[in-house]
């Protein structure tokens, strides 16, 4: 049997072995809209760890991290695994927040309705389902070029094996079959990429040889002051922070838990967890510098060390690792958007039925995959739709959370405040080349990151532009003696349970 027989078979394993046991295990249980989107409300800290750590794990953790370190270098591994971390860790206070001004809420989108109006909320909307829908298509294009790379498999096969078993049991289970095989992922991730670990260093010739190799390419890498690198860093933590805050698969998580003390338990394991987990990730793409095998920006650095030292048995076992992680992701991904959906058809047609309710988000999240098989098919990589994603979200992300503390931003002030800070942003993103589109010297000689398509200016600047814009709404707003402000309390009357067990 040749390589490549034997990876299409442990593929198509794999993501039906996941699939037959979510659909046996939402058999056990009568899933109602509720279930299907909040999870039953009564998920423990581990668990509430473990799924998070699955969900947020996906394929990505392969491709960015090695490919952020062939330029980047260590530096740029370490924040990117701290920009994954805090925006989980800052679920311990939003998410306490949320839950105490909406005990029976699913989603930020329920909230910026109801904090801000129409306005606000329809763009926060575009914003979660824009930035859930690329991470998406991410995910399939990843895992099926990957297959491709190994084995030498079409894109098509991968991506119908991989989106057809994650749909199967998603759309059946909802959040409950998820969270589920959330949880059996989550005790294989850790084992796969130690067994991938370990061999890769054995076949590299140890851990100094290993990066001796790097130091001999290009010290700079391994330098904790590589300027590119933190850099980098620092763009990585603005940027993954922002979009992270408004993953819908989260803020699920965060209704799903049973108590505050279980959801702080579970996103502080989950924060310190993940770290780990992509500077593993990470080491490969210096190693393949090391080895000569991949240049700068290279997004499958990891996926060509490994051909050239591990073994058969070893590169199967990466890409059952590889199925895992984009499998926990895709659910997770695909639930969240579904949830927004089912919320927000309540809320609009309050007449609608449970019954129909519960078919809507199936349909759904069943008519999602078809576009993002689509994309993930045809664009080698999305990670300019990724900064596109990220740059909204740096813009928006302080007046929608703002709005959770202060009574005194208005709906019309979190707008503009969230477009200027988008447009402010706009003007240093770069092209879809990833160059720059203006010169200006005075600027660059000033500080050389502010010029045209540099990343940390662009998502900074709209960070930056739209806290100031808040805050001046805020204090403006806070002189005008005629009003009190927002009413909090008024919060957990307007927002309900989707429906009564049906």
């Amino acid at each position: 049997m040749s390589f490549g027989t034997v990876v299409v078979l442990v593929t198509i394993l794999t993501a039906v072995g996941f699939a037959a046991l979510g659909i046996v295990y939402a058999r056990r249980v009568r899933i109602t809209v509720e279930e299907y989107v909040a999870g039953g409300r009564s998920t423990g800290g581990l668990a509430a760890m473990a799924t998070l750590v699955a969900s947020v794990m996906g394929a990505w953790i392969l491709f960015s991290p090695a490919e952020s370190a062939t330029w980047g270098g260590i530096i740029a591994v370490v924040g990117y695994g701290v920009g994954q971390a805090v925006p989980i860790l800052a679920f311990i206070v939003l998410g306490p927040r949320m839950r105490r001004l909406m005990p029976q809420g699913h989603s930020l989108t329920e909230f910026v309705w109801f904090r801000f109006g129409r306005a606000m909320y329809g763009l926060v909307l575009v914003i979660i389902v824009f930035y859930m829908f690329v991470f998406l298509s991410a995910e399939m294009g990843a895992i099926a070029r990957a297959v491709r790379f190994v084995a030498d498999t079409p894109l098509l096969l991968t991506l119908v094996v991989v989106a057809g078993a994650t749909l199967a049991y998603t759309v059946y289970g909802g959040l409950r079959a998820s969270m589920f095989t959330d949880n059996l992922q989550f005790l294989l991730i850790f084992p796969l990429i130690i067994v991938v670990l370990v061999v890769a260093l054995v076949e590299l010739g140890g851990w100094n040889v290993a990066f001796d190799a790097v130091r001999d390419v290009n010290p700079a890498l391994l330098s904790a002051t590589h300027v590119p690198g933190v850099e980098l860093g620092i763009t990585l933590i603005v940027a993954i922070t922002a979009a992270n805050l408004f993953h819908q698969g989260f803020w699920q998580r965060v209704y799903a838990c049973r108590s505050d003390g279980e959801l702080r338990k579970g996103f502080l394991l989950a924060g310190l967890l993940v770290i780990p987990l992509i500077i593993a990730g990470g080491f490969f793409g210096l190693w393949a510098i090391g080895q000569g095998v991949a240049g700068p920006y290279d997004p499958i650095a990891l996926f060509k060390v490994a051909t050239e030292v591990l073994p058969d048995v070893v590169l199967v076992i990466l890409l059952v690792l590889a199925l895992v992680l984009v499998m926990s992701s895709m659910d997770t991904l695909l639930n969240g958007i579904a949830s927004i959906f089912a919320s927000d058809l309540r809320r609009l047609n309050p007449s609608i039925r449970s019954g129909s309710l519960l078919t809507s988000s199936r349909v759904i999240t069943a008519v999602l995959i078809i576009p993002a098989m689509i994309v993930g098919y045809f664009f080698d990589s999305v990670l300019y739709l990724f900064f596109i994603a990220d740059l909204v979200c740096a813009g928006a992300v302080v007046p929608v959370f703002l709005g959770m503390y202060s009574r005194r931003l208005k709906g019309s002030a979190a707008m503009i405040s969230s477009l200027l800070g988008i447009g402010a942003g706009a003007l240093f993103f770069p092209n879809p080349d990833l160059g720059g589109w203006w010169t200006f010297t005075s600027l660059t000689d000033f500080w050389h990151v502010l010029a045209s398509g540099n990343t940390l200016a662009s998502f900074s600047i709209a960070v930056g532009v739209s806290s100031l814009a808040a805050a001046a709404f805020v204090l403006f707003e806070g002189r005008n003696k005629a009003g009190a402000g927002f009413d909090f309390d008024q919060l957990s009357g307007q927002v309900h349970l989707l429906e009564e067990r049906s």
